[in-house]
């Protein structure tokens, strides 16, 4: 069936109105268009300037990246900017929060992705191609590399919520690049015969940073059976093991003493994280203005959350990667302070926020504002009220939007009641 332009744009708006978009965000084409309408026209902003040959000579920061589609077999390849020297900032999430949203945009853009069709269970074989892609994944510095493509890279911009942006890409044909200096902590691991799971653990606790162990991950460097993981789910898989292994401590734990509020404000996104004395549960919810990346035909304001309670969730939550990148920062800050509080993490994505840029900016304007002094409340009410006052949402939207707000509003506890 062939729909005209005026009805195509029509049926977009009535999507996006429905806040679709804000539950797909370009990732699960809920619309059924083989493309996001709206992620293309902001490809169409971010096109590489930079004259591309066929081949490159850099530092890769490293960064490796492998794909989704096509499963179970995947595109992989290096990520290498056209530049030499100290690059690792440009693949070290840990250290962008404090950056321009347009500068990140700038350095993420300038990685050329290479590309090479592998299957996801060849992370086992003896082939070169994927063992130097192993030891690129497990390099605590800068790897000088030489690429040589099948053509000139080309290609849209490719960003989504869950991954980090990256440049122009194309087939590989021949990568040769200097010695790396492996992480000794991954290079063990590497040749145990650990649990894929075990693995993250120990290497978490050895405190090599969250970013390098997802990176390392993704190219099946873990584990007994071990398989290549899509960069979108690694990231995922390593926020979710460490985070519930995290909150299985925090359970042992009393309650914080007081309720609390931590805020802030980077890259376009306002987040406010309230703890309060009751036993875990926990809550991420998102709101997005009309007009705002995944909101933007929208004339109401949109809302998305998932929670869990005491006992936790089985499904994968609706909010998707995000809700398990907060989730880590929220248990590293209760474990340190060894207790255990009700936490509901609300975020409001303001127009300033021109493009998507991956989990990790969740996970790491979360742990910002847990490195800042917090606000202390004896009223949970007043935590609540204060929280939401620095918002330009209005509050009746968050009560109307989150489930853990609106359980505190109409059910009441035992304790809530004084016992004469």
């Amino acid at each position: 069936m062939i729909i005209g332009v005026k009805k195509r744009e029509k049926l977009i708006e009535q999507l996006a109105n429905s806040g679709i978009c804000a539950i797909c965000k370009g990732t699960k084409m809920l619309c059924g268009k083989s493309e996001c309408p709206l992620l293309v026209r902001y490809y169409s902003l971010l096109k590489n300037k930079k004259k591309m040959g066929r081949e490159i000579d850099g530092s890769s920061p490293p960064g490796v990246f492998v794909g989704r589609y096509g499963y179970p077999k995947v595109n992989v390849g290096p990520l290498i900017p056209p530049e030499k020297g100290d690059t690792e900032y440009m693949d070290i999430p840990e250290s962008w929060i404090d950056m321009n949203i347009k500068e990140f945009v700038d350095m993420r853009t300038s990685l050329v992705r290479g590309m090479k069709k592998v299957r996801v269970d060849m992370a086992n074989e003896p082939d070169y191609f994927i063992l130097d892609l192993q030891e690129l994944s497990m390099a605590n510095k800068h790897v000088d590399t030489e690429v040589i493509f099948e053509k000139i890279p080309h290609g849209r911009i490719v960003a989504g919520s869950e991954i980090q942006p990256y440049g122009p890409a194309a087939p590989l044909k021949k990568i040769i690049h200097d010695n790396v200096k492996v992480n000794p902590k991954l290079e063990k691991i590497y040749y145990d015969e650990l649990k894929a799971s075990e693995s993250i653990l120990h290497l978490y606790k050895e405190g090599v940073r969250v970013s390098l162990i997802q990176k390392a991950f993704s190219m099946g460097t873990m584990g007994v059976n071990r398989k290549i993981v899509p960069t979108r789910w690694s990231i995922t898989a390593v926020d979710d093991t460490i985070s519930k292994h995290l909150v299985s401590k925090i359970k042992e734990f009393g309650l914080v003493d007081k309720s609390m509020v931590f805020m802030s404000n980077k890259m376009g996104n306002l987040f406010a994280v309230i703890f309060l004395p009751r036993m875990w549960s926990y809550e991420l919810v998102e709101a997005w203005y009309p007009g705002t990346l995944w909101n933007p035909y929208g004339k109401r304001i949109f809302m998305v959350s998932s929670h869990e309670y005491y006992e936790g969730r089985k499904d994968y939550a609706e909010i998707g990667g995000c809700y398990y990148a907060a989730r880590l920062a929220v248990g590293e800050k209760l474990i340190k302070m060894r207790r255990q509080a009700e936490v509901i993490v609300l975020r409001e994505a303001q127009p300033s926020y021109l493009m998507p840029v991956g989990v990790w900016h969740v996970r790491e304007n979360v742990r910002s504002a847990l490195r800042n002094q917090p606000e202390s409340f004896d009223r949970e009410t007043d935590a609540i009220n204060y929280a939401l006052s620095r918002f330009h949402i209005p509050q009746k939207y968050w009560l109307e939007g989150s489930k853990l707000l609106n359980r505190f509003l109409h059910q009441r506890r035992l304790e809530d009641f004084e016992i004469y």
